[in-house]
């Protein structure tokens, strides 16, 4: 499959103002971000690919310092060797490593994950993936049935099947992110997780004690009534992948109509992750 390539360039810019630029981009359907030393790259499915769409997104964003870009059509397999080579390990404290299988295992960690991140996101280097990764490891998920919305490579949810998640389902409507998960999840031992192709409608009837959904804000607004619907009533919601504001503001008043409590976020620059319940029966 193809791609398309943007390369940003920004001779002066502030790290939040190319999170907000990434942030807009993603609404239009761009899923991997990759930084460099003059700004990032940034691609898309070339089926999914609308230049008056982007031009359209660019033309609205607030003023930005000075940046030029330019658009080149790339083969999945070559943009593949290219993040390979550009892929380093990372630690989440002192409990997980995060590493791909060209690189040395590091055994002093209780728990190591391998991925192989080919064009998926969510490898643990971008905020919203690395604080997901640190509310798995404060809030255990042991013996808890567990669903991942927009899994992406499967991290999260491989690092909660070795915290000992007892079932799990993660979901993607990405075809290479579930050919990803399908080999992440072998790389990892955890072959029993339960992998599905498709978005919200795909989501089983089932109970789950935790979901994770790093995802979008406008996706969240979208399926967040799901969510409600097949969390139990002691259950536990993470979400990433929005900013504090004005963002959080607006996704935790969608989550209190639907019964979901806010209890607390990280933040990590602009980006913020959010942990929620569901309101206990009085």
């Amino acid at each position: 499959m193809n791609y398309i390539q943007v390369n940003f360039k920004f001779p002066q810019v502030e790290s939040y103002q190319q999170d907000w630029l990434i942030a807009e981009l993603a609404e239009i359907g761009f899923d991997t971000f990759q930084d460099n030393e003059e700004g990032f790259s940034t691609f898309i499915k070339i089926s999914d690919w609308d230049e008056a769409v982007f031009q359209n997104c660019l033309m609205n964003l607030p003023a930005l310092p000075p940046y030029n870009y330019e658009i080149i059509e790339v083969e999945g397999q070559n943009w593949n060797a290219e993040w390979e080579k550009n892929f380093d390990p990372i630690a989440i404290g002192d409990k997980c490593f995060v590493r791909a299988t060209f690189h040395a295992p590091q055994p002093q960690y209780p728990y190591e994950i391998i991925i192989d991140p080919k064009m998926s996101f969510g490898t643990g280097h971008h905020q919203t993936t690395s604080m997901m990764l640190q509310y798995i490891l404060e809030d255990s998920p042991t013996q808890k049935r567990v669903l991942d919305m927009g899994a992406g490579t499967g991290i999260l949810a491989i690092l909660a099947h070795k915290l000992g998640a007892k079932h799990i389902v993660a979901i993607d409507y990405d075809e290479l992110c579930y050919d990803s998960m399908q080999e992440n999840v072998q790389l990892n031992g955890v072959p029993d997780m339960k992998i599905i192709l498709g978005g919200k409608e795909v989501i089983p009837a089932e109970d789950f004690d935790i979901i994770y959904a790093n995802i979008n804000r406008n996706i969240l607004m979208d399926q967040l009534a799901v969510y409600a619907q097949v969390i139990k009533p002691s259950g536990y919601l993470y979400m990433s992948g929005f900013y504090e504001e004005p963002d959080l503001g607006i996704i935790s008043e969608k989550a209190k109509s639907l019964g979901l409590n806010y209890i607390n976020h990280k933040k990590q620059g602009e980006w913020v992750a959010a942990k929620f319940n569901m309101h206990q029966d009085e």
